[in-house]
């Protein structure tokens, strides 16, 4: 028999019921949301039409704006909508319709995924649970919509737990989220396509879920099935790809498959690249392809370091501000990575030249400065000028406490 997972006992009732925290601290959002603006501050946003619409046209309006926010990454935005479709759906629909159930989870979606608010998340998929128990009566088996609400909030309680490094219970959520998709499929009320855009999601929230116990052995076929699915779903060139393929590649780093791992970061470069990226994104995305074949510690990777090293400075090179910090700390690993391949006059005559840009940048009493002073003054003791040595390395000490102290 289909959905052999009874709602009110197994994908509610069995939930961890510990109420840490409260949700009515964030029902004022929602009363905000509605309350009486100024009839001149309204009307000074709205066109007129726009203070007539009936609810359930305000309501679709919100959900297309939160959605446009939130792919420009207007992450404020967003969430004001999302609040506030809360509070048209409550309207619309009553207060134990699963449709306001799936606002609440949208909206803890929202603090999830725009602003990190881990708690805040937790809570309004708790509101989530609360409205589908006490609304869901049997029998539910025609309602798949009810179903797919269910399965977006397991999993976005799955997810909010993990950020709260709640690890068992978030398992058991993401567990609940997969058992009930693949029964979603099996009894034909979601199409496959759907399906496989569900498992990747869950995939890779139960990947991360064994990466926060630093269980990567665990972790390791759960981002592979994940990469498996996204790039079925989206496309090998999908830029939702790149997150996936660089978590994979640290996985694998730490496991020591530095191949898979180097490959995995120049695969997702690939991706950044043919998305006409800005110079400081491509930049970082080439610093992660150079970072992992250092950290390989394999000969045969110094090329690629080399190459990516170069290619991450050129695209910062002329960069102002931040963007010339960027620069120079990526310069700094790069002469690092020389110096373990024994070209160290290489790497101090970088770093003489980089000292002036350090000063501009960093200011003469920082950290960067006195680190620079001492590299230098250890690569003159090498090379046995002595006078030197000793005047570059008494410098970057008395820097180096002032430093500290200005910090």
């Amino acid at each position: 028999m289909c959905f052999s997972i009874p709602l009110e006992d197994n994908a509610y009732k069995n939930m961890d019921e510990s109420q840490e925290t409260h949700i009515s601290n964030h029902l004022d959002e929602i009363v905000a949301a509605v309350s009486i603006t100024p009839r001149k501050k309204i009307q000074s946003k709205l066109p007129q039409t726009a203070l007539f619409q009936p609810p359930r046209e305000k309501l679709h309006l919100c959900e297309e704006k939160a959605k446009s926010y939130s792919s420009s990454q207007e992450y404020k935005q967003a969430i004001r909508e999302l609040v506030r479709c809360v509070a048209l759906t409550r309207i619309c629909y009553g207060n134990s319709h699963w449709k306001l159930a799936e606002a609440h989870v949208n909206l803890a979606q929202g603090y999830l995924q725009l602003k990190g608010l881990s708690l805040q998340a937790k809570q309004h998929a708790e509101k989530a649970k609360e409205i589908l128990t006490n609304s869901v009566m049997p029998p539910y088996q025609d309602n798949a919509d009810i179903f797919k609400c269910s399965v977006e909030l397991f999993h976005t309680m799955g997810r909010a737990l993990l950020s709260l490094q709640k690890f068992k219970e978030a398992s058991e959520n993401l567990t609940k989220a997969e058992r009930l998709s693949k029964e979603l499929l099996q009894c034909e009320r979601i199409i496959k396509e759907e399906w496989i855009e569900i498992q990747a999601r869950i995939k890779l929230s139960i990947a991360q879920v064994y990466q926060g116990q630093k269980k990567s052995k665990e972790a390791l076929p759960h981002y592979q099935e994940a990469l498996e699915y996204i790039e079925i779903s989206k496309g090998e060139k999908s830029l939702e790809c790149v997150p996936i393929l660089r978590e994979l590649a640290g996985v694998e780093q730490a496991l020591g498959f530095h191949d898979a791992s180097v490959n995995h970061f120049l695969q997702a470069h690939l991706i950044v690249l043919s998305r006409n990226p800005s110079q400081e994104e491509a930049a970082v995305s080439a610093h992660f392809v150079a970072r992992t074949a250092v950290a390989s510690g394999m000969p045969e990777h110094h090329d690629v370091a080399e190459q990516y090293f170069q290619e991450s400075m050129a695209k910062l090179k002329d960069a102002e501000g931040m963007g010339k910090a960027k620069f120079l700390s990526i310069q700094d690993e790069y002469c690092h990575f020389l110096q373990v391949i024994g070209q160290e006059e290489r790497a101090s005559s970088i770093q003489r030249e980089s000292l002036e840009a350090k000063v501009g940048v960093f200011g003469d009493l920082s950290p960067e400065v006195a680190e620079t002073y001492q590299l230098l003054g250890r690569a003159d003791l090498a090379q046995g000028n002595h006078s030197g040595a000793h005047r570059k390395l008494k410098k970057g000490a008395l820097i180096f406490p002032l430093s500290v102290t200005f910090l």
